[in-house]
């Protein structure tokens, strides 16, 4: 059984880990983890000036994602998965409550920046890719793709929450 909730300020070092350890993940060279500290890295002021969730389970946190509201756009960040718990469902659970809370807050689209390697996903999961962003790592050409879902589209919705709830 997974279970959400919002993370606490607390747990910061915690979610930090299990950013490493999810980016770590895709054997990425050591020297790019080390570039992305600061990306990856969840403060305690940036969980609690923003909605961050956990997904736990048997008492243990096994993912984590942002829904970062700003003035023009809407963002899914941070959405981290220990690698053990990945094809488990984990990350389809926090998705989904994630673009819940998003439309329940009257937002109309959920932007995110994908890691290559977890664009499949998102893509399972209703996003679609509106760009691209260069993301060059140390002379090596690298692109991440930039996704939308749209929370509005009654249709996309009605398919993405029938997709969630038959993996469950």
């Amino acid at each position: 059984m997974i279970e959400i909730r919002r993370a606490r300020p607390d747990e910061s070092e915690a979610l930090t880990a299990l950013a490493h350890a999810a980016k770590q993940h895709w054997n990425y060279p050591q020297d790019w983890i080390d570039s992305w500290k600061a990306d990856l890295t969840l403060t305690p002021e940036f969980i609690a000036a923003n909605e961050v969730f956990v997904a736990i389970i048997d008492e243990a946190i096994a993912g984590c994602c942002a829904l970062v509201v700003g003035d023009t756009i809407a963002e899914l960040e941070h959405m981290w998965i220990y690698p053990e718990q990945m094809g488990k469902g984990v990350g389809r659970a926090l998705f989904g409550h994630t673009t819940r809370r998003a439309a329940e807050l009257g937002l109309r689209q959920l932007e995110l920046s994908a890691d290559p390697h977890a664009e499949p996903f998102y893509e399972r999961m209703g996003a679609q890719r509106v760009g691209e962003i260069s993301a060059d790592m140390f002379g090596h050409s690298r692109v991440l793709p930039r996704m939308r879902v749209v929370l509005g589209d009654r249709n996309a919705n009605v398919r993405t929450i029938q997709s969630l709830s038959s993996n469950l």
